[in-house]
Parts: structure tokens; sequence; C-alpha cells
């Protein structure tokens, strides 16, 4: 890349996005010298962006207006503009070069506009990104390492690179394919891939093209490879870092961490240096474990000692809506795993129980389910469905697990499913059809709640881990976990549904 910070001085620079990520790059953007705009379809948040300096213009008028985006010497682009979009097609069009965030806090550390450059951990994968990110700040905190958890976590890279008191040294940064695929500059000091499943294919256009933004994260010194994944696993050849190590729960090779007996081992960056106990780590199981070795391997790729790895791994704690028990009612368990945003994240929390009552369904992003159901089946006890992509839901339960009772609670007032299906779709009867026309979000999750609480017997788990995104029906997945908790409280607060 050979354009310049210098060339900023003085230039129109349009942020396309006014949320947080947005509103991040106002003042280092006017640092830098440069006349900012934001545009947005959201009058607040552009009024947001007016309080901090920046000019505004709505989306749609910036759109009606053929030659204006000529006016502009660089687009900073937020992660929620796929490269399809109106606008960054139209900046191609105009030649104006597209950034993403995430490019502009790399070029502005590099550059070291805010003190000497940072050193950046990146993570990234379809799944266990945040986890992993928290568990690796975990570590660096043992280690005495001033630190920050930032990125797609929720803390904006530039928010950090900016603030002096306390200056993080090393960041632990989440990054989502949005974000590598309009960063192509960074070079981590080290980077994980954890693993890759369908997610997000109508953003990239396809599979391949969401594989070649993650291998961003392979581009520095030290790569990491999930192997147990099979996708991420067959990576190693198109890693671009000059070291590439991975991780596996069996017994790990050399240039490998694992598991040995009870305990994780690093074979990568030592003999076999002893890291922590299998019971140290926080959330158990597999899917904890292996973000457990992947935090791991990038600390140990900047020679954080075994001991930091132990203590940081023992303090870690899981997060909210990330498979975290909500309650019990009637002797039934009630997991909140909405986080879980796609069938490859769904998948880790319906394998870890042996008889669940699953609430799913949202926005699918053009992933398949079809796999993710016939792999569970002999799991489900019920299934309730809500959201847009219920249909495929329903669709994919009919094929692989016909015995399965389904309720689908149907909220449409003006307009169809994703697919709509024949009254014989499942079983003999089809699903138990629900028809809650202009519901809440909140009305319908409650329902849902007392519909699978009059299926779950006492031993069981009512599990929401939904295999899609929330934004049909919710402001996000937090708000989704939080209205599931909530409905297990008015449930426990009224006894049981069956």
């Amino acid at each position: 890349m050979t354009y310049d910070l210098e060339r900023l001085r003085g230039a129109r620079v349009l942020v396309a996005g006014a949320g947080v990520s947005g509103r991040a790059t106002i003042a280092p953007l006017a640092h830098l010298g440069a006349h900012v705009t934001v545009t947005d379809r959201n009058a607040e948040a552009l009024a947001r962006c007016a309080e901090l300096g920046a000019a505004t213009v709505e989306l749609d008028a910036l759109l009606g207006d053929n030659e204006s985006l000529r006016e502009f010497a660089l687009v900073v682009t937020s992660p929620g503009f796929p490269p399809s979009s109106p606008l960054l097609s139209r900046a191609v069009g105009a030649a104006v070069p597209i950034w993403g965030d995430i490019e502009l806090s790399w070029r502005i550390d590099r550059a070291e506009i805010y003190g000497p450059s940072r050193r950046w951990l990146v993570v990234t994968g379809t799944n266990g990104k945040t986890t992993t990110t928290m568990m690796l700040h975990a570590i660096l905190e043992a280690a005495g390492i001033q630190s920050a958890a930032c990125g797609n976590i929720g803390l904006p890279v530039l928010d950090v690179l900016r603030r002096s008191d306390p200056r993080a040294d090393v960041l632990a940064v989440e990054l989502s394919s949005f974000q590598l695929h309009w960063a192509p500059s960074v070079r981590p000091d080290a980077g994980v891939i954890l693993n890759i499943a369908e997610d997000h294919l109508d953003w990239h256009g396809g599979i391949e093209n969401y594989i070649e933004a993650k291998l961003r994260a392979l581009t520095g010194t030290v790569g990491v490879l999930g192997l147990d994944d099979p996708i991420a696993g067959s990576l190693r050849d198109r890693s671009r870092a000059v070291l590439t190590v991975g991780f596996t729960l069996g017994y790990p090779d050399e240039g490998e961490l694992g598991i040995s007996g009870d305990v994780l081992v690093d074979r990568a960056f030592a003999d076999s240096a002893v890291l922590a106990s299998v019971a140290d780590v926080t959330p158990p199981g597999p899917a904890g474990l292996s973000d457990a070795l992947a935090a791991a391997a990038l600390a140990r790729a900047i020679d954080v000692p075994e001991s930091a790895v132990h203590d940081g791994l023992l303090r870690h704690r899981v997060g909210p809506h990330r498979a975290a028990p909500v309650g019990a009612v009637d002797q039934v368990d009630y997991i909140d795993d909405s986080k879980a945003t796609n069938p490859h994240a769904a998948r880790s929390s319906l394998l870890a129980h042996d008889r669940v009552v699953w609430i799913a369904g949202g926005l699918l992003k053009g992933a398949r389910i079809d796999d993710l159901v016939a792999e569970v089946a002999p799991r489900l006890a019920a299934v309730v469905l809500l959201g847009r992509d219920a249909g495929r839901f329903v669709e994919a339960l009919a094929r692989h697990a016909p015995e399965v009772p389904v309720v689908l609670l149907d909220t449409r007032d003006d307009g169809p499913m994703t697919s709509e299906l024949p009254g014989d779709a499942h079983g003999q009867d089809g699903p138990r059809r629900i028809a809650m026309p202009g519901a809440d979000a909140a009305a319908a999750m409650n329902a849902a709640v007392r519909e699978a609480a009059g299926y779950a017997q006492p031993g069981e788990t009512v599990l929401l881990a939904p295999a899609a995104a929330s934004l049909d029906m919710f402001a996000d997945y937090a708000q989704r976990g939080r209205s599931f908790a909530a409905a297990v409280e008015e449930l426990r607060r009224g006894g049981t549904g069956r």
C-alpha cells in the first residue's frame, strides 16, 4: 500500500457508518488533518457524530448524487458495509480508496501517531473468537503486560491507541471476516484462525472469499491454525506467516500445542512445556479447551511464560450469552447460548447435552442447517422455532428428524417466511404452528420458553442456541439472550409449563 497518512492532511474523508467503529475514526482522522464527513441512514447516530465535530450526510441523499463521492480522497468503512453495497461499489467506480477502520488503525499505529507501535495478536474464526480473546487478555494480564482486548469484541482499536493512561503495549484484537476483508495491510505479531464454517456467505459472496478474508490473520510473524477443524486445519500451505503452528485436542506433534492426559502442552515454542490443567479451563469441554490452546499459542508466540498461561486461564471466566446457565425450573436447566449465531457454534452447545429442547431460528445468512440437524437429531426432545428463517429449520428437521416434535412461532404480519411449507412438511401434520402476528421479540421469546418448558422433562435442558443471527427480531444477540433470561425468570415465577 502506497497511500500515505500525510496525504490525508486537508483532504476530505468519508466515514461509512455512524456506529461505534465509525465514531471512533472521527478524532484520529481530524488529528491527521482530514475533513471528516460521516454517512448513515440513522439520523440519531449521525447527530452523535456531529457532536464530535464531523460533517454528516444522510446515506440516501449521498447516493442520490452520482458525483459526490469523487470529492473524497478516502472512504473509511464500518464492517457492516459489504463490498457489493451501492456506496462502496460507487467508491470503487470513482477510484476512491477504501479502508476499514482496522486498516486505518493499523496504519496509524505503524506511523506511531499515538506513540510507539503496539504488538498485535489477532484472533479470528467462525466461532470462539470472543472467548479466545478474553482468555488471551487474561494471560497477558497475568504476565504483567499492559494490554487491551479490542476490535470486534466491542472496544474499537482506535480508542485503545488514543488512550495513554494506561497505555496498552499489546493488543488482543478480535477481528471478524468483515474487518479483515477491509484490512489488507495488517501484519500481526501472531494471528490465529480458530475454525471456519459457513457464515456470512451473503456478505462475502461465497465460502472462498470468506476463507480469503480469514487468511489475512496469517500474514505476520506467527500464524496459528486450529488443526481439528477440517477447513482451518487444511490452510497451512496458504499461510503467509513467517512461522505457522497449530493446536489440537489430541497429543501434539512437534510444532503444535495440544493435550497430554489432563494437561495442556506446548510443543511449538518449547520442547514440551506444561501450560495448565484441563480442569483449570472455563468453559469446560472441547470448545473451551480449543479456545484455551489458541490463546496460549498467541501468548507463547511473544514469549509469555508458562506460569502466566496457567494463571491467566485459571482466572478467566466465560462471558454472558455464551452457553451461560440462567436458571433451573422444575429440574430442567435453561442455558443461554445466544452467541451461537451460526450452525457451527450451535453444534458445540447441542453436543454438550444428552437431551435438549432446542430453541432456534433467526437469520441463517446463507448457511446450511441440514448437517447440524442430522448430527444432533438423537439428542432432540423437541424444537421450538422463531425468526425469519424458521422455515429452513422446519425443512431440515422434516428430512433428518421427522419424529421430533416441532413448534413454529409465526410472528408474520406482512409477508411470508423465507420458506413456505406444505402442511405435511414435518411428519403427518406438519409442525405445530402458533400464530403471533405482529408480536414483539420479547413476547415471541416468552412464548418460545413456555412451549419449550412444556416438552422438557426433569434432567433435560432447554437450550437457546439459535444457529442464526438475531437482527430480524432483536437489536443483537445480547438482547436476544436477555429476553431468554427474562422469559425463564417469568416461567420460574409462574411454575412449569408442562
